[in-house]
């Protein structure tokens, strides 16, 4: 087991444009504001990378890579400041040492930076700050990228689900109706009503449903 861990590679960095391009593509035909997907205080949050390096990455500008213990350290502190106890408050360096698994005296002196970690502790302190593998490790274009591709699913699941809604408004009215809830469905809520006249009303909708959309005999 070494002092430390091995510093990611920086194949994110020329990924970036082509993940910012995907996402800038999906929110203009969604219709999302560029400021929301692109908000860098949210980005910042979400992938622990500077507000001022996330404006400057987004942008294509080169921003200066800390090294691995000054990322480590950026990484944690914003942690501590943005993961927070249910009552608002941030997490002791006992609750924390509790929840990763290690000594007070350990995780006192990683977040004081006397202690260069382990991928180990970076493990733990992930684990207990519930965010995903390499947040406290990667390189800042690799963690902006990461972020953004989360975004990028998020919006392809909108997609997916407006052009499903979009097909469904085009299908037919009585198979929508037989889909959402089936014969039985339908037999079983008619049972439910109070009288012989609702259950009657229910009918004649029906049959007067089936003559509006009655096709033509092949």
């Amino acid at each position: 087991m070494t002092d430390g861990y091995e510093d990611p590679g920086a194949t994110a960095t020329a990924q970036l444009p082509a993940v910012v391009a995907r996402v800038t593509a999906l929110a203009d035909r969604l219709g999302v504001p560029q400021a929301e997907v692109f908000g860098v205080g949210r980005l910042s949050v979400a992938c622990g990378v500077p507000e001022a390096v996330v404006k400057a990455l987004l942008t294509g500008r080169p921003a200066g890579e800390p090294d691995v213990q000054a990322r480590f350290l950026q990484r944690l502190g914003l942690l501590r400041r943005t993961r927070l106890k249910p009552n608002g408050r941030k997490y002791t360096q006992q609750e924390i040492a509790d929840g990763a698994g290690m000594s007070r005296q350990q995780a006192g002196a990683l977040i004081n930076g006397d202690r260069r970690p382990t991928m180990e502790h970076c493990d733990a302190l992930q684990r207990f700050f519930r965010v995903h593998t390499g947040f406290l490790t990667a390189e800042d274009p690799e963690a902006l990228a990461g972020a953004l591709q989360r975004t990028e699913q998020e919006l392809l699941q909108k997609l997916a689900d407006r052009e499903r809604a979009a097909a469904r408004a085009d299908q037919d009215p009585l198979e929508r109706l037989l889909q959402d809830h089936g014969v039985r469905g339908i037999a079983w809520r008619a049972a439910q009503l109070p009288t012989d006249q609702h259950r009657d009303k229910v009918a004649e909708w029906l049959d007067m449903l089936l003559e509006s959309v009655k096709r033509p005999e092949s």
